[in-house]
């Protein structure tokens, strides 16, 4: 029983940070209509240049601060001038085409301009035993589920509660509407890009001392983070959440119980099972195209 119970906690915890990547992909598609497939590149680079101001002497929230300004300019509103803007008059595809190269640039970019080899990175919650009940945990995985859960919470609280959220989530349900209503559309659009942008960067945070830092580190992640937000309901943020903790503790236990070789392929399995029996999500919604 308590192993079980320590696999539900560590899978949450890593599941927890899935959500975080999952959002940002839920977010870009409401808001944008935009798949970004660059998704793990953008925790990947925060995570590099974390390591670099924090080699520099600087404190890690301090480093944490900066790369999230760095990120706001160039994975925000650098992608959506850059990149989401020109293509999406021409549809879906070229986006995902560009986005697809974005991805493998970023990081064939960072293995030949900084490293090829993983990189230890400082955890914000140490790495102490915690025993409560013949349960033990460790530090980083209490500290990691929390702060990840917060966020996600955080930012579903914000844009359901706040003026400026509420107009995101117009924009999102009716471009058109939301004009006419006298919303800024492109500002709202940006603050989602920006809003992903830093969510990026609390990922990177929170996962990269488990997996360190590494140039394909947000390969498996993106991919698993997209499971995540398909399963959950790609048209509902709260279900980034439900769909990540659900792709977390499935891996740990597989792993666990079947067989390590099993891990990564448990998300996989899961993403079949509900595109078969609940095409829009457990927790999204069915749309309905008019022809």
């Amino acid at each position: 029983m308590t192993d079980l119970v320590q696999l539900l906690l560590s899978g949450m915890a890593t599941g927890a940070i899935y959500a975080l990547a999952a959002l940002g992909f839920t977010l870009l598609w409401q808001a944008s209509g935009t798949i970004n497939f660059a998704q793990g590149e953008f925790v990947m680079l925060p995570a590099f240049m974390m390591l670099a101001f924090n080699t520099m002497g600087l404190p890690l929230l301090v480093s944490f601060a900066f790369t999230c300004a760095i990120a706001v300019l160039v994975l925000g509103w650098g992608f959506k001038r850059g990149i989401a803007d020109p293509l999406l008059r021409f549809g879906m595809m070229p986006v995902v085409v560009a986005t697809l190269g974005l991805s493998i640039a970023i990081r064939n970019g960072v293995r030949a301009g900084y490293s090829a080899e993983a990189h230890p990175f400082p955890s914000l919650f140490g790495d102490t035993l915690i025993r409560v009940a013949g349960v033990t945990v460790t530090s980083g995985d209490i500290g990691t589920l929390l702060a990840a859960l917060l966020l996600v919470l955080g930012t579903q609280a914000w844009l359901s509660r706040t003026v400026t959220g509420r107009a995101m989530q117009a924009v999102a349900q009716n471009t058109e509407s939301a004009t006419v209503l006298g919303i800024n559309v492109p500002r709202m659009v940006f603050y989602t890009f920006a809003i992903n942008a830093v969510l990026a960067c609390a990922a990177a945070l929170l996962v990269t001392p488990t997996y360190l830092a590494k140039f394909d580190m947000g390969e498996g992640l993106a991919t698993k983070a997209f499971f995540a937000a398909i399963i959950g309901g790609f048209n509902n943020s709260r279900g980034a959440l439900l769909g990540g903790i659900i792709v977390g503790v499935s891996e740990n236990l597989a792993a666990h119980y079947v067989s390590a070789a099993y891990k990564d392929a448990v998300a996989l399995v899961i993403f079949m099972l509900v595109i078969l029996f609940k095409p829009q999500g457990l927790l999204g919604q069915k749309i309905e195209r008019k022809v």
